[in-house]
């Protein structure tokens, strides 16, 4: 399993995929942060908060993340390599688990150079330190699980399919559903007390949760299942072909 892990992340490195993804969602976050004028802007607002990349991050994570993940398994289908994975001495699990923990791994070197934004605010801030630390941290937390959840369901869409391009879009639409689709659904007032249920499926309100600083363990819990779930269709996907 770690080979295989160690082979994902090189595969990564060895072209432009992993340097353009963390250096575009660098970029898109920077520039809302410092360049582009408005409430996001962190010199414009006059506030001690990295709140903007909180906000911003969820969006570029919505396309980042399927670009990363749609080569996963179509790559592999695509050019027939999956069969001969397949048969290797894995199991279906540590083979989804090892291109899982790559992408995510791929994820998480994006959001460490984001901890510059929260040391230049630090000190920044009138006096310095003048941040809501629990806060931020617990917005981190919440970026990392949502990104987590993006990366299951890119996993998944990757699994079903032998283009990349169709995989990019499953895992954008489902991405999507999840994170706000579920909100909006449960604004119609034809579901009336079964809003709120409709409301705690998605994504977001799990994450505005998290990122308060105050980390419940319905929160971590609902984004550890979700993840779980859809690496278990994952698996149902991969089983199938052995038949």
């Amino acid at each position: 399993m770690f080979s295989l892990f160690k082979k994902e992340i090189s595969r990564f490195f060895s072209t432009l995929t992993a340097y353009v993804v963390i250096l575009v969602f660098l970029l898109i976050n920077s520039l809302y942060m410092w360049i582009f004028p408005g409430e996001l802007n962190i010199l414009d607002a006059g506030y001690a908060t990295i709140d903007t990349l909180f906000i911003i991050s969820p969006w570029v994570f919505l396309f980042l993340i399927p670009a990363i993940t749609m080569r996963m398994f179509a790559e592999e289908r695509k050019s027939g390599t999956l069969d001969l994975l397949l048969t290797r001495p894995l199991s279906d699990f540590q083979i989804i688990m090892a291109k899982y923990s790559a992408a995510l791994t791929l994820v998480i070197f994006s959001l460490i150079p984001c901890l510059v934004y929260f040391l230049t605010v630090y000190f920044m801030g009138n006096p310095p330190g003048n941040i809501d630390t629990g806060g931020t941290w617990g917005s981190f937390i919440g970026l990392f699980f949502l990104a987590a959840t993006y990366t299951g369901f890119g996993i998944f869409s990757s699994s079903i399919t032998d283009n990349m391009i169709i995989s990019f879009i499953i895992a954008v639409c489902i991405s999507f559903l999840f994170f706000i689709g579920f909100d909006y659904v449960s604004q119609l007032n034809i579901f009336g007390r079964t809003a709120t249920f409709i409301l705690d499926l998605g994504i977001y309100e799990h994450y505005k949760s998290i990122s308060r600083g105050v980390i419940y363990l319905r929160d971590i819990i609902y984004f550890i299942s979700i993840v779980a779930i859809f690496l278990l269709f994952t698996r149902t996907i991969l089983n199938k072909r052995r038949w």
